[in-house]
């Protein structure tokens, strides 16, 4: 088996450094790490812009610029954190406590050049672990029938629901509003339209790109025009010799690596977990281990290897799931899986078989890209943090203006442009109400999948719904489903509890976020 994935790696690099393949994937990292370090934005924002563009794009391509975007943007994400203290990405929010510390101790330098190769060596074991692992997935995953794949998405999307940001309730809501969205247009057994209101435009159901762009595009344009704060750039004139960590930090940060990779791997194979809990739960087991737990919060280097190495850990092992299942863990894996499908291509166990080429070519691409990384990251911080310079009115509305065009280039249909406007005034009513639209994404996405095997199962098992308990790895599946929901009833009942589920929840809320100088 290693020798088989090894040749298939070696194929992987030819797809991925063909000229034209390796020119999207250098786009892809550079836009992502732009917009990483741009707050209010981030890959799903800056994919959903990017997403029109791939209709024209062959499918390796496509899928190589859109991941570079992805884990690029958490190399940019880091720069902002531990600089500026400012973290413009959830998974970010907890290098400040240990990050800006050292930047005000004149380590800012370090910090960075650390987090650097943390993030290279947590990507790394994250493509390692996509190599050899995905292949046996495939393997189990052809064992699967309608009721064991039925199962296993009704479990993507609790996880993904209840452990996204905010109230478990409201993601649960939210990913139910996700679902019906998807079941808008022909039903797929009989062609009759349902909830299409009469309207004709709405027989093919509602466009993927139009609710990625509504959710993601103008609904956080709305929310985050009236930022005005102003961004203290007293600590970034960073040069490339003060990157260079000592030995004594080399030393300090060799076991903190290690703790925050293997974190990172084990969340990203989680639905519903993602960078962010990752970050959070890796940064409480190195204080947890820490012989000095006092110090966290003043700059400990631990502080920042440790959930840095563990994000980009996750990043990458969060494309395990994704392409050898289906499943995506978060909104933004979602976004890509749709951005396959609208090439034709459905990800899950036949991906590997039928389209060598993606798949090894975009793990191929996942170490030239973040070679790129380094190579880019080590010289243009103060590029990177000038863009922070730029004014949100004029930073959104250039990003309005690509939305429309995106839009409307896609299908050349004013309708869908309409159809963009009216979804981002509810994504904007929903983040007022304290509502997070990634789940939407998720229900959309795995909708439609989720009820045709729902229905296929029932089909066979002739409507009898034992079905799901009898087959024993459905059972598998609709027990860890259970027991999620009863970890989450006893959470919100134990008062004790309440404040540490809450912040891995919402992350946010554990870290100042000044904007300004102190």
């Amino acid at each position: 088996m290693i020798t088989t994935a090894l040749t298939d790696l070696w194929h992987g690099f030819g797809v991925a450094l063909e000229p034209h393949n390796f020119m999207w994937c250098f786009l892809g990292v550079l836009i992502g790490n732009m917009v990483g370090v741009l707050p209010g934005m981030g890959p799903l924002a800056t994919i959903s812009i990017l997403l029109p563009l791939t209709f024209g794009i062959k499918p390796v391509g496509a899928i190589l610029m859109l991941a570079g975007v992805m884990y690029g943007a958490q190399y940019g994400g880091a720069i902002c954190s531990i600089l500026l203290n400012l973290p413009c990405h959830p998974p970010h929010a907890v290098t400040c406590l240990d990050g800006y510390p050292m930047t005000k101790q004149g380590r800012g330098g370090v910090a960075l050049g650390v987090t650097v190769f943390a993030s290279f060596v947590g990507a790394s074991w994250g493509i390692t672990e996509m190599i050899f692992l995905s292949p046996v997935l495939v393997k189990a995953a052809l064992q699967f029938g309608p009721a064991e794949i039925c199962s296993l998405m009704l479990l993507g999307l609790l996880a993904g629901s209840t452990l996204a940001r905010g109230s478990p309730i409201k993601g649960v809501a939210m990913t139910v509003l996700g679902l019906m969205l998807g079941i808008v247009g022909s039903d797929i057994e009989t062609g009759a339209e349902r909830f299409t209101f009469g309207i004709t435009e709405l027989d093919d159901g509602v466009e993927l790109v139009a609710l990625a762009l509504g959710l993601f595009g103008v609904a956080e344009f709305m929310n985050s025009v009236n930022q005005q704060a102003e961004i203290n750039t007293k600590y970034t004139n960073v040069r490339m010799r003060d990157m260079r960590p000592t030995r004594e930090d080399v030393r300090r940060s060799i076991f903190p690596m290690i703790r925050g990779t293997i974190i990172g791997s084990l969340c990203a194979l989680i639905p519903g977990t993602g960078p962010t809990i990752a970050s959070f739960v890796a940064y409480a087991t190195e204080k947890k281990v820490s012989k000095t737990p006092e110090l966290f919060g003043t700059g400990m280097i631990e502080g920042v290897v440790c959930p840095e190495t563990s994000t980009h850990s996750s990043v990458q092992g969060d494309f395990i799931p994704t392409m050898s299942l289906g499943i995506p863990g978060d909104a933004v894996m979602a976004l890509l899986l749709g951005a396959l499908m609208i090439q034709g291509i459905v990800p899950g166990p036949q991906l590997i078989s039928q389209h060598p080429d993606i798949f090894w070519g975009l793990v191929a691409s996942f170490w030239v890209g973040n070679i790129l990384l380094v190579l880019l990251n080590i010289p243009m911080i103060g590029l990177w943090v000038k863009l922070l310079t730029i004014p949100y009115k004029f930073l959104f509305p250039s990003a309005m203006f690509f939305v429309c065009i995106g839009v409307y280039a896609a299908n050349n249909d004013m309708f869908q442009v309409g159809e963009v406007l009216v979804i981002g005034i509810l994504g904007y009513a929903l983040l007022r109400l304290g509502f997070h639209p990634a789940p939407i994404l998720l229900g959309f996405v795995l909708g439609p999948r989720f009820e045709e095997n729902f229905r296929r199962a029932m089909l066979i098992s002739r409507g009898d719904i034992m079905v799901f308990i009898e087959r024993p790895i459905a059972t598998i599946f609709i027990s860890v489903t259970v027991l999620l929901i009863a970890a989450q009833i006893y959470f919100r009942l134990t008062p004790g509890k309440k404040k540490s589920i809450a912040a891995l929840a919402d992350p946010g809320a554990m870290v100042e976020q000044p904007l300004a100088a102190e």
